[in-house]
């Protein structure tokens, strides 16, 4: 049985663990490695080599960074097939999916590349007589990120990229159930020029979460995972002095209006909720009919659901595979059961599906439920999987009310054809991402990636100008050269005079 090790200091290691978790393929059922689980100790060591290094790259040059994050994004590119295969061999997802995982992630490598002009400073001449102002920004030293299973490359990609363009060092948690992307991407960062310690990856539990929590010297954490963790994450790293960047769990709706045009609709609200088999913080899991557009939506994304092909990730002419593990299938099996004894209508039924030959995997097809309404779980409750549930609004004003009343406030998205309709949609919906005739409107890489209400706790949105503020910290330097020594100085408050 293989064993997944750490990344420390620049090479693999064991460190001091014993404990272990299995890894999953979802696509057969079988345990195909292990993967050690980090003590205390092992996220002491990553913290002390990535202290270490940060003495001589936070003094780096920017060119020395920017090479390196070149070089890494040229490697990217030569090993995307290679990555894809690992991704979709843990997580499930097809192979098509995890390529556009390492393509949106890639986008934030892009960005980092030019993180020269992000991290340009103003200068004020003359603000006084004889006086300057300017200003620049400087790393904080250590960061860490504990990242989720659903986007194994991408949401670490939101993260170190960005850290270490800006001077600073990484220490990564990643998921313990899709572990090997990240082991990929420390040897990709090594090749490429990186020196050892200033990115480090420690596998592991809450053993490991809680140890990067509490250590004194990382300076800030970033997180992509559930509500509940989210908010104790920020609790207890704010607590501890840490900067925290904490993305939550969603609750995505997609309001379909009479006007727009159904096939449309329909093909991306399907490929948005069943997509990567509902795995995504960002898949549409709720679409609002309004008005004359429910019955032939539904009509319309009974068919598309029906179409939808079911496999292993391996095979390419599949547009699903499994969920990551049997615990997952088993919750989406009992979303679908309890939709039905609270009254919802299940047009679309994926919860019998068995693929030929894979009968131990962990798959599920696509269901769709209608006339869902707000106080039934498959709505109030983060399903996590190939779930679509509809629910009817007579107007457009009911449907953003709805959106409005959800806790969550990640992502949403208006079909129709009406600019003024789009326009009072994106000014009164209560939601940090919004597409119009867009089902997943996940921004690129120079904009910042964050929801709104419990979708976000704190205020610190990832990646772009966000992201740049966040791993980095300013300085505002007044000086004065004087052209004699006969200057005096006086006992008021220095004003602009």
């Amino acid at each position: 049985m293989k064993t997944i090790e750490h990344w420390i200091n620049g090479t693999t290691t064991p460190a001091n663990s014993t404990r272990t978790a299995p890894v999953y393929d979802p696509a057969t059922g079988a345990r195909q490695a292990d993967v050690l689980l980090a003590e205390t100790a092992d996220v002491d060591s990553a913290v002390a080599a990535a202290s270490k290094a940060f003495v001589a790259w936070g003094d780096s040059s920017l060119s020395q960074r920017v090479k390196v994050m070149f070089a890494f994004r040229e490697l990217l590119v030569k090993h995307e097939d290679e990555l894809a295969r690992i991704i979709s061999s843990e997580h499930g997802k097809v192979i098509d999916d995890a390529r556009g995982e390492i393509v949106r992630g890639r986008e934030i490598v892009e960005y980092a590349c030019g993180i020269a002009d992000a991290l340009k400073g103003d200068f004020s001449d003359q603000v006084s007589r004889g006086v300057d102002v300017h200003n620049f920004r400087q790393p904080l030293g250590v960061c860490a990120g504990i990242t989720p299973f659903n986007f194994p490359i991408m949401v670490p990609l939101w993260m170190h990229p960005i850290a270490i363009a800006t001077g600073n060092t990484f220490v990564l948690k990643p998921s313990e159930r899709d572990p090997s992307a990240s082991g990929f991407v420390a040897e990709l960062y090594a090749e490429a020029g990186l020196p050892d310690g200033v990115f480090n990856v420690v596998n592991g539990d809450k053993v490991a979460v809680d140890a990067i929590l509490d250590h004194p010297d990382i300076e800030a954490v970033s997180f992509v995972g559930s509500t509940p963790i989210a908010k104790y994450v920020h609790e207890r790293a704010t607590a501890s002095g840490k900067r925290v960047q904490a993305l939550g769990g969603a609750k995505n709706h997609a309001v379909v209006l009479p006007d727009a045009d159904l096939e449309y609709a329909a093909d991306h609200l399907t490929a948005a909720a069943f997509g990567s088999a509902g795995q995504r913080c960002m898949a549409v899991s709720v679409g609002v009919a309004v008005g004359s557009a429910g019955d032939a939506l539904v009509e319309i994304l009974a068919r598309k659901a029906r179409e939808v092909k079911v496999g292993p990730g391996s095979d390419v002419s599949n547009d699903m595979g499994p969920l990551v593990t049997e615990a997952a299938r088993q919750r989406v099996v009992d979303a679908v059961a309890t939709g039905a004894e609270q009254g919802a209508t299940v047009v679309v039924d994926g919860r019998d599906l068995t693929v030929a030959g894979h009968e131990d995997g962990f798959f599920v097809g696509p269901s769709l439920l209608d006339h869902v309404t707000t106080d039934m779980k498959a709505y109030t409750e983060e399903i996590f999987g190939p779930v679509l549930s509809i629910v009817r609004a007579e107007t457009l004003d009911e449907a953003i009310e709805i959106i409005n009343d959800n806790p969550y406030g990640n992502g949403t998205a208006l079909f129709t054809a009406s600019g003024e309709a789009a326009r009072r949609f994106q000014r009164q919906v209560r939601v940090g991402m919004i597409g119009v005739n867009v089902p997943i409107p996940v921004p690129m890489s120079y904009y910042s990636f964050g929801g709104w209400k419990d979708s976000l706790i704190g205020d610190s949105p990832i990646h772009g100008a966000e992201g740049v503020r966040f791993y980095t910290r300013p300085k505002v330097v007044t000086t004065r050269w004087p052209a004699t020594e006969t200057h005096t100085a006086a006992f008021n408050f220095p004003t602009s005079s």
